[in-house]
């Protein structure tokens, strides 16, 4: 475990347990970052399944790329993509058994439209996953004011179509949300 696991941050093997990952699946990382879920997953897949890193920021995606190719993950493919526009997944409508939004809507300017992209994306009965920050932690996390509460994203998830399934401990500073699409 690295020190952040430690310091009780998100810790990407236990939520993917929590969330029910398994052989098979096609699973979107919206805002995938460093890759830490999209490795966790593909590692999870065994090969069975896909697992898609979608973000902005190109040298994260190069950094997924590289760390997949590396641990021998071929079911990992790398999406470009700006999330708050429609279409920007790059994913054939209900294609998707997961969607995984991770410490992503504090960085948003428009925090619905991934919710909108994220049930185009899904299979009819499909799940989307938020974890986010549950507080700033006096600067440890985003500064307060972008901190998006989860009232605030089920209420989000639930007025994009959205039906809420459970939540779960995303860590001592996060919090991790479990919906169904309708």
């Amino acid at each position: 475990m690295t020190a952040l696991q430690t310091a009780g941050f998100a810790h990407p093997a236990t939520n993917a347990a929590a969330f029910g990952v398994s052989r098979g699946m096609v699973v979107a990382d919206f805002g995938a970052g460093s890759g830490a879920y999209v490795l966790e997953i593909a590692k999870i897949l065994h090969g069975e399944g896909h697992v898609y890193a979608i973000d902005i920021q190109q040298d994260l995606l190069k950094r997924i790329r590289n760390d997949a190719h590396k641990r021998g993950y071929t079911n990992v493919e790398i999406v470009w993509g700006d999330l708050e526009k429609p279409g920007a997944s790059k994913i054939a409508d209900a294609h998707a058994d997961l969607v995984l939004i991770s410490n992503l809507l504090f960085q948003l300017d428009e925090k619905e439209p991934p919710f909108f992209e994220a049930y185009r994306i899904l299979k009819p009965g499909g799940r989307l996953v938020v974890i986010d920050w549950s507080e700033s932690f006096g600067g440890l996390g985003p500064v307060k004011k972008a901190v998006v509460k989860k009232e605030t994203a089920r209420a989000i998830a639930e007025a994009s179509g959205f039906g809420f399934v459970h939540e779960f401990a995303a860590g001592a500073h996060h919090y991790g949300l479990v919906f169904a699409k309708r």
